[in-house]
C-alpha cells in the first residue's frame, strides 16, 4: 500500500529555524552581555565611475577615522574598520539594539585602468570617499580626423574610448 504525503517546503525551513533557535538560545545565555556588543556587519557602498575616476562611497557613521584602515595591494582594495559600542550607557537598560557593532571588512577587485599610485581617501560626516584615478592611457582621447589630401579644409573630431585600430 502506498501513502501519499503532501510536500510543504516551508515546513522544513520552520523546523530548521526551531532547531537553530534552540542551540542559539542555549549557548547565548552565558554571554548575554556579548549579544549587545558583538556582531559583524558590512557597510553600504556606492561605486561609480566617470571618465577620470572610479569612486567608492562607504557609509561608516559612528566610526572614528583612526578605526578605519584602507589598503591597496595587487589591484585589490581592502577597507577594514570597527564600530565600538559606547560604554557610557548601561547595557541592561536597552530594550532594543538595532545599530550594528563590531568589525567589518570590504574587499574590491579594481580594474587594471586604475592608477594605484594616486589613490586618495577622505572621511567626512560618516562617509568614507575613496577616489581611484584612472591611468592616462585609460582616459578618453580626442583624435582629429583629416578628410581629403594634405590640405585640411574640413575637420571632424571623433572621441575614442581607448586604443583604436585603423580601418
Amino acid at each position: 500500500m502506498t501513502v501519499l504525503t503532501r510536500w510543504e517546503p516551508f515546513r522544513v525551513s520552520t523546523l530548521q529555524d526551531r532547531i537553530n533557535r534552540v542551540f542559539r538560545d542555549s549557548y547565548s545565555q552565558a554571554g548575554q552581555d556579548e549579544s549587545l556588543t558583538s556582531s559583524t556587519f558590512a557597510p553600504s557602498v556606492d561605486v561609480y565611475e566617470d571618465e577620470h575616476n572610479v569612486t567608492l562611497k562607504i557609509e561608516v557613521p559612528g566610526i572614528d577615522e583612526k578605526d578605519i584602515d584602507v589598503n591597496l595591494e595587487n589591484n585589490t582594495l581592502t577597507v577594514h574598520g570597527e564600530r565600538k559600542i559606547e560604554k557610557e550607557e548601561k547595557e541592561e537598560n536597552y530594550r532594543r539594539v538595532e545599530r550594528q557593532y563590531g568589525s567589518f571588512t570590504r574587499t574590491f577587485t579594481l580594474p587594471t585602468t586604475v592608477d594605484s599610485e594616486k589613490v586618495s581617501a577622505n572621511y567626512d560626516k560618516g562617509v568614507l570617499k575613496i577616489t581611484l584615478p584612472k591611468k592616462a592611457e585609460a582616459k578618453p582621447k580626442q583624435i582629429k580626423v583629416n578628410v581629403g589630401g594634405t590640405k585640411v579644409e574640413n575637420e571632424k573630431t571623433v572621441e575614442a574610448k581607448g586604443p583604436s585600430k585603423a580601418a
